[in-house]
């Protein structure tokens, strides 16, 4: 398949489509202007953009494009979820998920074409990782949503594949245009960028972005989350804890969203929601309760939910916000964890991987979880 070379207009922010205008001998209002058209009404032709001068539109049409993804397949779950597997100039596919709410709309959008970081509980971890994706594919799965509900969802979250740290400038600037009054308008509290605790882009991200912060922790202590979240054993939580506590910069308003897949024999004793009430002491916190949703060969099951609860209760009573997040649009594959698209896996890493990996499981005792090889791959 052959990449369309012209210039994703989607790819511009604000600034760089005013800029654009002006390298085309019109003025930045233009550009604006044409900002204004792609994200607020959607549009994809630029020679519908009748406030656009003849010359500009002509020029625009000859050297740019604005990308569409193509969908491969939408799949909506009885609760309401909607899972597309959307496709790439490039014939990769990623996969974003729609989550409908009685008074809000979320939107799940991933990053990259698969991950690189291991994550032991993780479908898309997996599949490996390709690449990153540019701003413009990162809004295209944005508008793809915004043209399937007719509105602008009143929630993103880059939780979807990938590490959004590990593609740094591109998350930056899609985010940006999320919150832009001339695009999407959404307030910096209902953009999330999930990661699973790379330090440096935490204080790269307090220099120049101020949206919500969810860090994937599901582990109280170094030694159980070397392993389940393999990051950690480059930045332990002796450095993660100290970075999100700077992200906040003394706002009141603001916790550090902690993310916790309850994994049955593994991360979920009382023992070990001490310790993560030890842990996030002095930290605004808010903890999201995960049931693990199961995908062939994972290794793990899903905590029972007495004993969610009751990690839960623990939390409450030490006085932190925690929630057990509904499971949504598991049949389709479509929840927290379970997101895979198609990945052609330039890394490798699956197949290097042990077999099994030992992780702590409460007070002294130890698990022998399963680490099936990754399938084979064209």
């Amino acid at each position: 398949m052959v990449a369309d070379a012209r210039l994703d207009l989607l790819s511009l922010d604000l600034r760089g489509c005013e800029a654009l205008a002006q390298s085309l001998g019109c003025k930045p209002f233009h550009g604006r202007n044409l900002f204004k058209w792609m994200h607020k009404h959607g549009v994809d032709d630029c020679e519908a953009m009748t406030d656009l001068p003849r010359t500009l539109r002509t020029r625009l049409a000859e050297t740019t494009r604005i990308g569409r993804l193509g969908v491969a397949a939408e799949q909506p779950s009885a609760d309401g979820t909607i899972k597309w597997l959307l496709e790439l100039d490039d014939g990769q596919r990623v996969e974003a998920v729609l989550i409908p709410e009685a008074r809000r709309t979320t939107l799940c959008v991933s990053s990259q074409v698969g991950c690189a970081l291991s994550c032991a509980f993780c479908a898309t971890a997996r599949q490996g990782f390709n690449r990153n994706l540019d701003s413009g594919e990162i809004l295209a799965q944005v508008r793809h949503a915004v043209r399937r509900l007719g509105k602008a969802p009143s929630n993103i979250v880059l939780m979807g594949m990938g590490e959004p740290l590990a593609n740094f400038d591109a998350v930056v600037t899609a985010t940006e245009v999320m919150r832009d009054d001339l695009a999407y308008m959404l307030s910096k509290y209902r953009v999330t960028l999930s990661t699973s605790g790379i330090v440096p882009g935490i204080y790269r991200l307090a220099e120049v972005s101020d949206i919500a912060l969810a860090v994937s922790l599901h582990a109280p202590d170094n030694a159980l989350r070397d392993q389940l979240v393999p990051i950690n054993r480059k930045y332990p939580l002796e450095e993660l804890i100290p970075a999100c506590r700077a992200y906040l910069r003394g706002d009141k308003r603001r916790r550090i969203t902690w993310e916790y897949v309850m994994l049955d024999g593994v991360n979920d004793s009382i023992a070990q929601a001490k310790a993560l009430i030890r842990l996030l002491e002095g930290t605004p916190s808010k903890v999201n309760l995960i049931p693990f949703n199961p995908f062939p060969d994972s290794g793990f099951d899903t905590s029972p939910p007495e004993r969610v609860e009751a990690f839960r209760q623990r939390l409450l009573r030490a006085g932190l916000v925690a929630t057990t997040r509904k499971t949504r649009g598991d049949e389709i594959a479509a929840a927290c964890g379970q997101l895979v698209g198609r990945v052609r896996d330039r890394t490798r890493r699956l197949a290097r991987a042990p077999a099994s990996i030992a992780v702590r499981a409460g007070a002294g005792q130890h698990l022998a979880v399963r680490a099936d090889p990754a399938p084979s791959r064209p």
